[in-house]
């Protein structure tokens, strides 16, 4: 098997995984896009562990550790996700600046700190 047929299949599988990060909103979208991109990455560690006949096989095992990272960034990339649809009632990634500033774009040039009245952590209280 030549190198040439996995490597132009990861190639293709990469540029579309970054076109969908770079052109889609939804953030559910985005995080396939990035597994997309894994995935051709991972294509690449295995095609070049049989083009070089390693007896380690270390792109074999970069590969599932590459994985395995793969499935802990998709659950917590979904965690988010889901606590942000939860309180914004949208998964829109250019509303998520909005989120990240702590007001919505609606409230204007309203940066002043507020004031809190807060009593002192630690009082003493004389006996009588």
């Amino acid at each position: 098997m030549h190198l040439a047929y996995p490597a132009v299949l990861a190639a293709l599988l990469f540029c579309i995984g970054l076109y969908g990060v770079l052109a889609r909103r939804n953030a559910i979208l985005v995080l396939m896009s990035v597994e997309l991109m894994l995935n051709a990455v991972n294509l690449n560690l295995v095609a070049f562990d049989v083009w070089l006949r390693d007896a380690l096989h270390a792109g074999q095992a970069l590969t599932l550790f590459t994985i395995a990272i793969a499935a802990a960034e998709i659950g917590i990339g979904l965690a988010i996700v889901l606590m942000v649809y939860r309180n914004r009632g949208t998964s829109d990634v250019d509303r998520l600046r909005d989120t990240a500033e702590g007001h919505s774009p609606d409230d204007g040039d309203q940066d002043a700190p507020e004031e809190a009245a807060a009593a002192p952590a630690h009082t003493t209280e004389a006996a009588a």
